[in-house]
């Protein structure tokens, strides 16, 4: 059987609460580091409001833009997006700011090879989508980028 997503109420579709049906969920066992499972984050801090405008680890950096849920929904995280990328993370809704600025500030001050946006397929997220291609276009740079989109089922859409 597929995942199903249920609405429980209407409103913003971002704000909708939702209960995600499984049809098969894996026992949990405790946390433990020794289930081979590590860490790719290369950077701190990864909040885009909180990131500096130069730093080290941007020079060559493949830079992953992404909406804070997505590493919540998409369970493969940090070995399919994060691993081997400089990571910024952002929720236009809740931090109500244009990131376009400061993302065209990391751009242009730095040697970024590429950008990939990882988003969720609800509207609002579409804001931190614009705002990167705001920042890429702003900062004059040809650089190859490309935005992935997470379904709130945990599915990548596109």
């Amino acid at each position: 059987a597929k995942n199903q997503a249920i609405t429980v109420h209407a409103g913003c579709p971002g704000s909708k609460s939702m209960r995600i049906q499984r049809s098969e969920i894996p026992k949990s066992e405790k946390p433990s580091s020794t289930t081979g499972q590590v860490s790719n984050l290369q950077n701190w801090p990864v909040q885009i409001k909180l990131a500096p405008v130069s730093a080290p680890y941007f020079n060559g950096a493949k830079l992953l833009i992404a909406a804070d849920c997505t590493a919540y929904a998409y369970a493969g995280f940090h070995q399919d997006f994060i691993r081997n990328k400089v990571t910024l993370i952002g929720c236009p809704k809740l931090d109500q700011v244009d990131y376009s600025e400061k993302l065209t500030a990391i751009i242009q001050n730095n040697d970024i090879q590429s950008v990939t946006i990882v988003r969720m397929e609800v509207p609002c997220c579409g804001g931190l989508e614009m705002a990167t291609r705001k920042a890429l276009q702003n900062s004059g740079k040809f650089i190859p980028w490309q935005v992935i989109t997470i379904g709130i089922d945990g599915n990548i859409i596109e």
